[in-house]
């Protein structure tokens, strides 16, 4: 069974940072491409970052480029989402989400989640 657990969320001011967690079990990771998905309230989910399995290739949303950087350990089945400079924009639940073998795929596309983590950044 794939199971995803996110951890590391938190409170923390404008212009702050925070490092998001997410450990998986119950699959091979380099066999997923893995992503970092937010929702706001009230607003639609969307995918922050992802790392790709078949292509090792790295997706950002344009709105936290050069700010957030995802990353991963093998070893651990662990990955990582970076956060600096952090906005009131920002805040939002962050989800881990995976899928089986590809690039980073479209959002419809995830196929398995973690429970999420709440990110509040104050200004």
């Amino acid at each position: 069974e794939v199971q995803l657990v996110e951890s590391g969320g938190g409170l923390v001011q404008a212009g702050g940072s925070l490092r998001l967690s997410c450990v998986a079990s119950g699959f091979t990771f380099d066999d997923y491409a893995i992503g970092w998905i937010r929702q706001a309230p009230g607003k639609e989910r969307e995918v922050v970052s992802c790392i790709g399995s078949s292509d090792g290739s790295t997706y950002y949303l344009d709105s936290v480029k050069g700010r957030f950087t995802i990353s991963s350990d093998t070893a651990k089945n662990t990955m990582y989402l970076q956060m600096n400079s952090l906005k009131p924009e920002d805040a939002a639940v962050y989800y881990c989400a995976a899928v089986v073998w590809g690039p980073c795929p479209d959002l419809a596309d995830y196929g398995s989640w973690g429970q999420g983590t709440q990110v509040t950044v104050s200004s």
